[in-house]
């Protein structure tokens, strides 16, 4: 019996976000140029006009500032046209006042969303999930997040995830559970027995074991 099921390969963390060029409603966007010398945030929505992906997108929005401040672009998509978005847009504005300035990909031959495993056929085979790529400057996907179409997203996880990620590059450390800024980060494990003699010795870290270490940043 022939198989026909058509498996759409994830991205996982670590590889380079595969590129593309897509129509949006800020023009046309190639994601490489895009990316250039800044991170993106890359997300789904099902569909316009919907309630669930009118917060979601309207949430982005309002917190543009805080994106832009940490050097961070925003990137919309969903499997709708450049018209529907546009109109769209147009709409929550008028209703709310938040406007969506941030480009919105239509991703109507659904290639995008294939390239990035948006499309789940259990949940939907024409919307895409409400999925979240966290890229770095140097184009590497480094957090990725799914939710099904009747789950909004949790922004202040996203906006903390993204600090996370950005302070863990910054002090070349780890960061424990429910990290916020402020907090201790974790102190790599040694790795040699002198660098675990070096360690128990060191006053300036918040000990548990010499494996589990703590240090202001």
């Amino acid at each position: 019996m022939e198989d026909n099921t058509t498996i759409n390969q994830m991205p996982r963390i670590g590889d380079q976000a595969p590129d593309f060029t897509a129509s949006t409603t800020t023009g046309p966007l190639k994601l490489s140029e895009y990316n250039k010398d800044n991170w993106v945030i890359l997300f789904s929505h099902p569909a316009d006009f919907t309630p669930v992906c009118t917060t979601e997108m309207s949430a982005f929005a309002v917190d543009q500032q805080f994106f832009d401040e940490r050097n961070t672009k925003l990137l919309g998509l969903s499997i709708d046209s450049i018209h529907s978005h546009l109109a769209w847009v147009n709409n929550v504005k008028e209703k709310t006042g938040v406007y969506f300035q941030f480009p919105i990909i239509a991703d109507l031959d659904m290639k995008v969303s294939q390239l990035y495993g948006m499309l789940h056929d259990k949940e939907s085979s024409t919307a895409a999930v409400r999925a979240v790529f966290f890229i770095d400057p140097k184009g590497t996907i480094r957090l990725m997040m799914y939710y099904p179409l009747n789950v909004g997203r949790n922004m202040e996880e996203i906006k903390r995830a993204l600090i996370a990620l950005q302070t863990a590059d910054e002090c070349n450390c780890a960061l424990p559970i429910n990290w916020t800024p402020g907090e201790k980060a974790i102190v790599p494990p040694p790795k040699t027995l002198a660098e675990m003699d070096e360690r128990i010795k060191n006053t300036e870290y918040e000990m548990v074991d010499f494996y589990l270490a703590k240090k202001d940043i």
